[in-house]
């Protein structure tokens, strides 16, 4: 016997949601099963929840922009650093912007 379970989620989750697993070659049923099958499996959550406690991108004092600064300019020296514009892209993907 099977069950149903239905979720309602908005337009623009589903429609990224659903494009990420054909990317990946499943579909949205067979990915919310293997989440079932896995929290069971872990007996919990199969990823780690965690509240975030500080925003990264909150205000900084004057020494610590200094030595973020600093910092960024060794980085760079050692080339060690990414475009803006793929940063950008990762953050909005990131953070649903």
């Amino acid at each position: 016997m099977a069950s149903t379970i239905q979720v309602r989620v908005d337009d623009d989750l589903k429609a990224k949601s659903e494009e990420l697993f054909k990317e990946l070659g499943t579909d949205t049923t067979t990915a919310i099963r293997m989440f079932l099958t896995q929290a069971i499996a872990v007996k919990g959550f199969p990823f780690e929840i965690k509240k975030v406690s500080a925003n990264p991108y909150g205000a900084l004092s004057e020494q610590e922009f200094l030595t973020k600064l600093e910092m960024s300019r060794e980085h760079a020296v050692q080339g060690m650093y990414r475009d803006a514009e793929d940063v950008s892209r990762d953050m909005r993907a990131k953070y649903g912007l």
